[in-house]
């Protein structure tokens, strides 16, 4: 019989969509502008002083143009404007509004709420031991030799 245990990268996936899945429903269900799964996960990464494209499509991990097309979109339900980069004329920033401060402060408490409910289910203690192991720098991968 095959082991059916999965490997860390799924179960770290299958949480991040749990978060997000919560979030775009709770947002939904407060009558919030909608978002995609995409434009969520930018508007985490974005800096408050803002963020050039180039950089939001490295930390998401997607092509510049997915990158481009999730902030045009935020732009265009004004939640999101794009300002010049005081430190490169070619370059812009991307930065929140202040509509897109609000659905950030929002868009947070419900990601509280959510790590809330998770702390009910697999307990405080569980909750606490995952976000310390989580934020404790791994450093870069070694090569390994091939198996």
């Amino acid at each position: 019989m095959q082991s059916t245990r999965r490997n860390l990268p799924q179960l770290l996936e299958e949480a991040r969509r749990w978060f997000e899945e919560g979030l775009l429903a709770a947002l939904e269900a407060a009558g919030a502008v909608p978002v995609s799964a995409t434009q969520a996960r930018l508007f985490a990464v974005l800096d408050d002083e803002g963020t050039t494209v180039s950089e939001l499509a490295r930390r998401m991990g997607v092509t510049r143009q997915t990158a481009h097309q999730a902030v045009h979109g935020l732009v265009a339900t004004g939640l999101l404007e794009q300002v010049p980069d005081p430190a490169s004329a070619r370059q812009r920033l991307i930065r929140r509004t202040r509509d897109g401060e609000r659905a950030h402060r929002r868009a947070r408490a419900i990601l509280d709420r959510l790590e809330g409910q998770l702390a009910e289910r697999i307990g405080q203690e569980t909750v606490e031991a995952l976000r310390a192991a989580l934020q404790t720098p791994w450093g870069p991968p070694t090569p390994l030799n091939r198996p």
